[in-house]
């Protein structure tokens, strides 16, 4: 199968993204399907949380944009189910470099020379538009958007919409209708339930179906690597984002040949 970039991306913090981006890697990698994910964070949760410590540079995420270095495939680490190449803080300095309109293609190059291995490359950036969300908005050929459904980071998902949509046409004429994913649902709150109804009329087929469902384990921050999948794996949590990745799965399939179907 062709490789599969999504990156998860939201403008507004605390709507589920890091999480979840490390429980949908998880998933996909249990299931047997070569994962790797990118951590553009400059602040290096996703990396953290997975119990890497902070690693070289020339290790890191920062290879993507840095021509002069070769990249070295012993610097994309293990910790479990997928494959991380983890951020490093070097990151925000990077950041002040690239400044021309060329600077967001890095990681689309960088990709199409290096990740061709992998069934999914996943790409997890800062909850803020910068250079590097620009980059993984270039590169992917899906677009998640984790939503809290309450009027912050509603806002936000619609922000990230209209930003995806524009790099799509600008830059990534490959890119698919962004999806919509709500995430830390609270049934029982008048507000959660406003909101997602406000988004599945306004948005229809394009918010995914399954939903994520508050939950302790997804609550609790761990920096061991492990997920709710590990230690949790019949909790709401693990049920939700097994949930999720199917339906992921299905949405972002890619259609299969009839040459490729006939060998």
């Amino acid at each position: 199968m062709p490789m599969i970039p999504i990156t998860v991306a939201n403008h507004k913090g605390g709507t589920g993204k890091t999480t979840s981006t490390m429980m949908i890697a998880a998933a996909l990698g249990m299931s047997g399907r070569r994962v790797l994910v990118v951590d553009l964070d400059p602040q290096g949760f996703l990396t953290r949380m997975m119990g890497v410590a902070e690693p070289d540079p020339r290790g890191s995420s920062c290879a993507l944009f840095d021509e002069s270095q070769t990249f070295d495939p012993a610097s994309i680490v293990n910790p479990g189910a997928f494959h991380l190449m983890p951020a490093s803080t070097r990151l925000s300095t990077d950041m002040r470099r690239l400044t021309r309109s060329i600077d967001v293609l890095w990681v689309r190059e960088f990709q199409q020379a290096h990740f061709g291995e992998y069934d999914y490359v996943l790409y997890d950036s800062a909850a803020a538009l910068t250079v590097f969300t620009l980059n993984a908005l270039a590169a992917a050929r899906h677009i998640l958007i984790p939503v809290l459904p309450e009027y912050q980071p509603v806002v936000g998902a619609e922000q990230t919409y209209q930003t995806a949509i524009t790099v799509g046409k600008k830059l990534n004429p490959d890119m698919k209708e962004p999806l919509m994913l709500l995430t830390m649902v609270d049934g029982r709150k008048r507000n959660h339930i406003a909101y997602e109804k406000y988004l599945r009329e306004r948005y229809e087929d394009r918010v995914l179906e399954s939903r994520v469902r508050t939950s302790a384990s997804l609550s609790t921050t761990r920096h061991d690597g492990k997920t709710a999948f590990d230690f949790d794996p019949r909790g709401r949590g693990a049920q939700d984002y097994a949930a999720v990745v199917d339906e992921l799965v299905a949405k972002t399939a890619e259609p299969v040949l009839e040459s490729e179907a006939a060998s």
